[in-house]
Protein backbone atom coordinates (compact mmCIF):
# COMPACT_ATOMS: atom_id res chain seq x y z
CA UNK A 1 0.00 0.00 0.00
CA UNK A 2 1.67 3.15 -1.08
CA UNK A 3 0.49 6.07 1.89
CA UNK A 4 1.78 9.00 0.10
CA UNK A 5 4.77 9.92 1.84
CA UNK A 6 7.30 9.92 -0.42
CA UNK A 7 9.21 13.12 0.09
CA UNK A 8 6.94 13.96 3.58
CA UNK A 9 9.68 15.34 5.88
CA UNK A 10 9.51 13.38 8.91
CA UNK A 11 11.12 14.21 12.54
CA UNK A 12 11.73 10.87 14.62
CA UNK A 13 12.97 11.88 18.04
CA UNK A 14 14.63 8.82 20.19
CA UNK A 15 14.93 6.88 17.10
CA UNK A 16 18.46 5.09 17.54
CA UNK A 17 16.96 2.05 19.16
CA UNK A 18 13.32 0.33 19.62
CA UNK A 19 10.11 1.96 18.43
CA UNK A 20 11.80 5.15 17.42
CA UNK A 21 14.14 3.55 15.35
CA UNK A 22 10.79 1.07 13.70
CA UNK A 23 8.93 4.24 12.65
CA UNK A 24 11.79 5.81 11.35
CA UNK A 25 12.31 2.66 9.28
CA UNK A 26 8.42 2.31 8.54
CA UNK A 27 8.37 6.24 7.13
CA UNK A 28 11.58 5.49 5.15
CA UNK A 29 10.29 2.56 3.33
CA UNK A 30 7.16 4.47 2.45
CA UNK A 31 9.37 7.16 1.00
CA UNK A 32 9.82 9.91 3.75
CA UNK A 33 12.90 11.91 4.02
CA UNK A 34 13.90 11.89 7.81
CA UNK A 35 15.69 13.76 10.58
CA UNK A 36 16.28 11.52 13.72
CA UNK A 37 17.62 12.27 17.07
CA UNK A 38 19.17 9.90 20.11
CA UNK A 39 21.56 10.46 22.90
CA UNK A 40 24.01 7.92 21.76
CA UNK A 41 26.00 9.05 19.19
CA UNK A 42 27.32 5.55 17.87
CA UNK A 43 23.62 3.87 17.94
CA UNK A 44 21.99 7.18 16.28
CA UNK A 45 24.67 6.60 13.36
CA UNK A 46 24.21 3.15 13.18
CA UNK A 47 20.44 3.26 13.06
CA UNK A 48 20.93 6.41 10.29
CA UNK A 49 23.08 4.40 8.21
CA UNK A 50 20.85 0.95 8.82
CA UNK A 51 18.05 2.74 7.32
CA UNK A 52 19.60 4.82 4.59
CA UNK A 53 20.68 1.99 3.30
CA UNK A 54 17.67 -0.42 3.23
CA UNK A 55 15.47 2.31 2.67
CA UNK A 56 17.45 4.58 -0.39
CA UNK A 57 15.88 7.88 1.48
CA UNK A 58 17.89 10.88 3.11
CA UNK A 59 18.83 10.08 6.50
CA UNK A 60 20.12 13.05 8.42
CA UNK A 61 20.92 12.73 12.29
CA UNK A 62 21.11 15.04 15.22
CA UNK A 63 22.91 13.85 18.56
CA UNK A 64 20.61 15.12 21.10
CA UNK A 65 19.31 14.84 25.12
CA UNK A 66 16.13 15.49 24.89
CA UNK A 67 15.94 15.63 28.37
CA UNK A 68 17.97 19.20 28.17
CA UNK A 69 15.15 22.14 26.93
CA UNK A 70 18.77 23.37 25.53
CA UNK A 71 19.26 20.83 22.85
CA UNK A 72 15.54 20.63 21.81
CA UNK A 73 15.41 23.72 19.70
CA UNK A 74 18.38 22.88 18.00
CA UNK A 75 16.66 19.23 16.82
CA UNK A 76 14.21 21.14 14.67
CA UNK A 77 16.37 23.75 13.46
CA UNK A 78 18.55 21.29 12.22
CA UNK A 79 15.77 19.33 10.37
CA UNK A 80 14.30 22.87 9.11
CA UNK A 81 17.55 24.02 8.01
CA UNK A 82 18.30 20.49 6.26
CA UNK A 83 15.25 20.25 4.34
CA UNK A 84 13.06 23.22 4.45
CA UNK A 85 10.16 21.92 6.65
CA UNK A 86 8.53 19.06 8.74
CA UNK A 87 5.58 17.51 8.03
CA UNK A 88 5.74 15.16 10.52
CA UNK A 89 6.67 14.84 13.94
CA UNK A 90 7.19 12.40 16.18
CA UNK A 91 7.98 12.82 19.89
CA UNK A 92 8.70 9.84 21.80
CA UNK A 93 11.57 9.31 24.64
CA UNK A 94 13.34 6.38 26.00
CA UNK A 95 11.05 6.72 29.44
CA UNK A 96 11.68 7.48 32.68
CA UNK A 97 12.69 5.35 35.65
CA UNK A 98 11.11 2.53 36.91
CA UNK A 99 10.19 2.88 40.96
CA UNK A 100 7.70 3.60 43.19
CA UNK A 101 6.69 6.43 44.96
CA UNK A 102 9.18 6.79 47.66
CA UNK A 103 12.16 6.04 45.53
CA UNK A 104 11.76 9.62 43.24
CA UNK A 105 12.69 12.39 44.89
CA UNK A 106 11.55 15.85 42.86
CA UNK A 107 14.25 16.05 40.72
CA UNK A 108 13.72 12.66 39.26
CA UNK A 109 9.98 13.86 38.72
CA UNK A 110 11.49 17.56 37.05
CA UNK A 111 13.81 14.93 35.12
CA UNK A 112 10.82 12.82 33.70
CA UNK A 113 8.58 15.74 33.06
CA UNK A 114 11.42 17.66 30.97
CA UNK A 115 11.97 14.52 29.15
CA UNK A 116 8.94 13.05 28.14
CA UNK A 117 6.45 16.21 28.19
CA UNK A 118 8.60 19.37 27.84
CA UNK A 119 9.91 17.51 25.03
CA UNK A 120 6.80 16.81 23.31
CA UNK A 121 5.37 20.34 24.05
CA UNK A 122 8.62 21.92 22.61
CA UNK A 123 9.36 19.72 19.63
CA UNK A 124 5.47 20.40 18.18
CA UNK A 125 5.70 24.23 19.40
CA UNK A 126 8.96 24.55 16.52
CA UNK A 127 7.41 22.74 13.92
CA UNK A 128 3.72 24.43 14.51
CA UNK A 129 4.15 27.26 12.21
CA UNK A 130 5.43 25.44 9.23
CA UNK A 131 2.65 23.01 9.17
CA UNK A 132 -0.04 25.96 9.32
CA UNK A 133 0.98 27.91 6.76
CA UNK A 134 1.10 24.50 4.63
CA UNK A 135 -1.61 23.61 5.79
CA UNK A 136 -0.34 19.79 6.36
CA UNK A 137 0.81 18.26 9.30
CA UNK A 138 1.18 15.17 11.24
CA UNK A 139 1.87 15.28 15.03
CA UNK A 140 2.22 11.31 16.64
CA UNK A 141 2.81 10.80 20.42
CA UNK A 142 4.70 7.48 21.25
CA UNK A 143 3.07 7.38 25.01
CA UNK A 144 2.47 3.92 26.58
CA UNK A 145 -0.53 1.72 27.56
CA UNK A 146 -0.14 3.17 31.15
CA UNK A 147 -1.85 5.78 30.19
CA UNK A 148 -5.21 4.00 30.08
CA UNK A 149 -4.08 0.91 32.74
CA UNK A 150 -1.36 2.40 35.20
CA UNK A 151 1.63 0.05 35.44
CA UNK A 152 2.88 -1.19 38.65
CA UNK A 153 6.15 0.20 39.79
CA UNK A 154 6.31 3.05 37.15
CA UNK A 155 4.89 6.62 38.54
CA UNK A 156 6.85 8.80 36.70
CA UNK A 157 5.78 7.21 33.42
CA UNK A 158 2.58 6.72 34.65
CA UNK A 159 2.32 10.07 35.23
CA UNK A 160 3.82 11.95 32.88
CA UNK A 161 2.57 10.16 29.96
CA UNK A 162 -0.52 11.12 30.94
CA UNK A 163 0.25 15.07 30.87
CA UNK A 164 0.81 14.44 27.23
CA UNK A 165 -2.47 12.92 26.15
CA UNK A 166 -3.90 15.66 28.10
CA UNK A 167 -1.68 17.96 25.76
CA UNK A 168 -2.21 16.58 23.05
CA UNK A 169 -5.72 15.74 22.78
CA UNK A 170 -6.28 19.67 24.23
CA UNK A 171 -4.42 20.74 21.31
CA UNK A 172 -5.72 18.55 18.99
CA UNK A 173 -9.08 20.53 18.56
CA UNK A 174 -6.75 23.57 18.73
CA UNK A 175 -5.01 23.09 15.17
CA UNK A 176 -7.67 20.67 13.29
CA UNK A 177 -9.02 23.28 11.27
CA UNK A 178 -5.30 23.46 9.71
CA UNK A 179 -4.91 20.36 8.60
CA UNK A 180 -2.80 19.12 11.40
CA UNK A 181 -3.68 15.64 12.65
CA UNK A 182 -2.63 15.09 16.78
CA UNK A 183 -2.52 11.29 17.53
CA UNK A 184 -0.85 9.27 20.47
CA UNK A 185 0.01 6.19 19.94
CA UNK A 186 0.37 3.60 23.24
CA UNK A 187 2.92 0.83 23.08
CA UNK A 188 2.27 -1.92 25.32
CA UNK A 189 4.83 -4.73 25.79
CA UNK A 190 6.74 -4.74 22.84
CA UNK A 191 10.10 -6.49 21.92
CA UNK A 192 12.59 -3.71 22.44
CA UNK A 193 15.29 -2.61 24.63
CA UNK A 194 12.97 -0.74 27.06
CA UNK A 195 10.84 -3.53 27.98
CA UNK A 196 14.34 -5.53 28.72
CA UNK A 197 14.80 -2.70 30.96
CA UNK A 198 11.76 -2.77 32.73
CA UNK A 199 11.85 -6.82 33.10
CA UNK A 200 15.61 -6.18 34.58
CA UNK A 201 14.13 -3.85 37.25
CA UNK A 202 11.55 -5.95 38.11
CA UNK A 203 13.57 -8.97 38.50
CA UNK A 204 15.95 -7.15 40.73
CA UNK A 205 12.85 -5.76 42.62
CA UNK A 206 11.52 -9.02 43.57
CA UNK A 207 14.41 -11.50 43.41
CA UNK A 208 13.57 -13.00 40.52
CA UNK A 209 15.34 -14.02 36.98
CA UNK A 210 14.42 -12.06 34.01
CA UNK A 211 12.81 -14.45 32.14
CA UNK A 212 10.29 -15.36 34.67
CA UNK A 213 9.09 -11.70 34.07
CA UNK A 214 9.00 -11.83 31.14
CA UNK A 215 7.25 -14.57 30.71
CA UNK A 216 4.92 -13.25 33.30
CA UNK A 217 4.09 -9.90 31.06
CA UNK A 218 3.49 -12.75 28.14
CA UNK A 219 0.78 -14.34 30.45
CA UNK A 220 -1.14 -10.86 30.79
CA UNK A 221 -1.56 -10.34 27.06
CA UNK A 222 -4.16 -11.93 25.61
CA UNK A 223 -2.48 -12.89 22.68
CA UNK A 224 0.45 -14.75 24.73
CA UNK A 225 3.23 -13.08 23.00
CA UNK A 226 5.57 -9.79 23.24
CA UNK A 227 4.44 -7.16 20.29
CA UNK A 228 7.35 -6.39 17.17
CA UNK A 229 8.45 -2.96 17.11
CA UNK A 230 7.49 -3.11 13.52
CA UNK A 231 3.68 -3.82 14.19
CA UNK A 232 3.85 -0.92 16.17
CA UNK A 233 5.39 1.28 13.72
CA UNK A 234 2.89 0.63 10.76
CA UNK A 235 0.30 2.32 12.88
CA UNK A 236 2.51 5.27 13.52
CA UNK A 237 2.81 5.12 9.06
CA UNK A 238 -0.57 5.11 8.69
CA UNK A 239 -1.65 7.56 11.07
CA UNK A 240 1.33 10.12 9.11
CA UNK A 241 -0.56 9.70 5.96
CA UNK A 242 -3.59 11.07 4.03
CA UNK A 243 -5.55 8.05 4.74
CA UNK A 244 -5.81 8.65 8.10
CA UNK A 245 -6.59 12.62 7.36
CA UNK A 246 -10.03 12.38 9.57
CA UNK A 247 -8.31 10.83 12.05
CA UNK A 248 -7.11 13.25 15.06
CA UNK A 249 -7.10 13.40 18.85
CA UNK A 250 -7.08 10.10 19.48
CA UNK A 251 -4.92 7.48 21.67
CA UNK A 252 -4.39 4.22 19.91
CA UNK A 253 -2.95 1.00 22.04
CA UNK A 254 -1.14 -1.56 19.86
CA UNK A 255 -1.05 -3.84 23.05
CA UNK A 256 -2.34 -7.20 21.62
CA UNK A 257 -5.00 -6.52 23.98
CA UNK A 258 -3.63 -6.13 27.11
CA UNK A 259 -5.96 -2.85 28.35
CA UNK A 260 -8.76 -4.10 29.88
CA UNK A 261 -10.91 -1.08 29.96
CA UNK A 262 -14.21 -0.63 26.99
CA UNK A 263 -12.25 2.39 25.57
Amino acid sequence: MDLGLRGKVALVAAASRGLGRAIALELGAEGAKLVLCARGADALASARDMIASRTGVEVHSVVADLADPSQLERVSSEAIDKFGQVDILVTNAGGPPAGVFETHDWDAWQRAVNLTLRSAVELTRSVLPGMRERKWGRIINVTSIAVKQPVDNLILSNSVRSAVTGFARTWANEVATDGITVNNILPGYTRTERVEELADATAKKEGRPRAEILARFEQQIPMRRLGEPQEFAALAAFLASDRASYITGQSIAVDGGWIKSLL
